[in-house]
């Protein structure tokens, strides 16, 4: 039974990666820029429904629904080859045009005054679905309309679809760069707000780490946008390949997140992928030497931090663990090869896992599409669960701390409706963020089942407990 996913791409950086995204689906399924299926593509046993349904003269079309306050992007995709792939009923642009301004606040009131018409569109969509899964969401956490549309409609699916699961690629900005846009630090606090309470897994996509990799790994000088969201779009198409490529496991989201997410609230995962080479931009040809690669030699390097996808800081008590790890490995692969791979990690000691709960790497095995051609025998992507991933959310706290505290840029948010009266909004996503900080701290602990009961049933002694051991935060 087909699990459908109806994918939402919100404001400039979510509907550049649904585009990378939808090209590179394409790709794989053998479905041509104008939706229909290759000749070469027809006996495929892969399962189109799950991103794909058919029109009624049998072309495919994404279950998609691209939304923006401003023209730009989703102009030049319907500018592009693929303008017919797309319904055009599911492309919502504001009248006006104007944008959000890289505001929150502005982003958040005009996706409560659109709602209608926006949910008019998902709701056409989930109707028209045999057997709704969930839905994916590409979204930028600093900007206007991707973080505070984005953070509304976060709030309202949850809320009308509350047996659906909602996952999230959420792109962090880049630390590395001064931004333009002043007020990322209140945008970003507001909508990881929304991501703690209102998602149920978000893949972090930190862009500090995309840039590093682009210039580390593949020697990319100045990268492009292009060359980051085809990164993105290889993350998100490989963690996908077990739904669309399906075997005996992780063949629908729930099967993929339950082993993943132990606690509600501990649900930021981090990716990294290998073999990286210039063959992973549908683009441009391969620029960099091919070498041989071997299941424990992808399990082994999937460990290494060079490969993930998150930028954290250094862990200088060495008291960050995995909570959990899902390989999906692609390629020629013989299970008792993977059995090996799995004992000599164990048996090395390379990954240090939390003290309260079940140690091991999961794989999934899947198949990859024939259609594509990859200088490689064996390739992986790693979802991982690790408690390392608060100190981007620490991060974003000192940023917000800094302004907050001086009061700056204030003005264009309490023009907004839910400024109006006081900022309250503000210091609680502050407060739901440090909260999250203290959870991934005590994950690192023995007694963190406790901690969770405790902190479930609101005991008012619970209090973060000062000590070396969670590295004094």
């Amino acid at each position: 039974m087909p699990s459908e996913i109806i994918t939402l791409q919100l404001g400039q950086c979510g509907n550049q990666i649904g585009f990378e995204f939808w090209k590179r689906l394409c790709l794989e399924h053998g479905i041509s820029p104008n939706g229909v299926l290759e000749e070469f593509a027809t006996d495929g046993m892969d399962r189109k429904d799950v991103f794909f349904y058919q029109a009624d003269d049998d072309h495919y079309i994404p279950r998609a629904v691209l939304l923006d306050l401003e023209p730009r992007v989703i102009n030049t995709i319907m500018g592009s080859a693929y303008s017919k792939l797309y319904n055009p009923e599911n492309v919502y642009l504001s009248k006006h045009g104007g944008g959000a301004g890289n505001n929150w606040a502005s982003g958040y009131s005009q996706g409560d005054k659109l709602q209608e018409e926006v949910f008019d569109i998902i709701d056409r969509e989930a109707d028209g679905s045999d057997s709704l899964e969930g839905f994916i969401l590409c979204h930028s956490i600093a900007g206007g309309t991707g973080s505070g549309m984005g953070s509304f409609i976060m709030e309202r699916l949850a809320d009308r679809y509350p047996k659906k699961l909602i996952q999230t690629f959420s792109v962090f900005p880049n630390q590395d760069e001064i931004s333009d846009v002043v007020v990322q630090p209140y945008n970003s606090m507001l909508t990881l707000k929304r991501l703690t309470s209102a998602a149920d897994s978000v893949v972090v996509l930190d862009n500090t780490a995309l840039n590093r990799i682009a210039c580390d790994r593949l020697h990319i000088q100045n990268p492009s946008f292009s060359q980051i969201n085809n990164l993105v779009s290889t993350i998100m198409s490989v963690s996908t390949t077990t739904l669309r490529y399906p075997s005996y496991m992780n063949n629908n989201l729930i099967g993929l997140m339950a082993p993943l997410i132990p606690t509600p609230q501990l649900h930021f995962l981090m990716t990294g992928y290998t073999p990286l080479t210039g063959d992973s931009d549908i683009n441009c040809q391969p620029t960099v030497n091919v070498r041989k690669t071997t299941v424990l030699d992808v399990m082994r390097r999937l460990l290494q931090p060079k490969n993930m996808m998150v930028s954290t800081g250094p862990d200088k008590s060495n008291h960050h663990c995995y909570i959990s790890i899902l390989n999906i490995i692609q390629g020629e692969v013989d299970p008792s090869q993977v059995h090996k791979s799995l004992q000599r990690i164990r048996d090395r000691k390379m990954a240090q896992f939390i003290p309260w709960g079940p140690t091991s790497i999961q794989v999934a095995l899947s198949r990859s599409s024939p259609y594509v051609q990859s200088n490689h025998r064996v390739s992986g992507l790693m979802l991982a669960n690790h408690t390392s991933i608060c100190s981007l959310f620490e991060r974003a706290l000192n940023q917000y701390d800094k302004l907050r505290k001086r009061g700056a840029f204030l003005d264009q948010f309490r023009r907004e409706d839910i400024f109006k009266d006081d900022l309250n909004e503000l210091d609680e996503s502050r407060e739901t963020v440090d909260c999250l900080v203290q959870e991934y701290e005590a994950a690192t602990r023995a007694d963190y089942l406790q901690f969770s009961v405790k902190r479930r049933s609101g005991d008012p002694r619970m209090e973060e407990p000062k000590s070396a051991t969670n590295g004094g935060v």
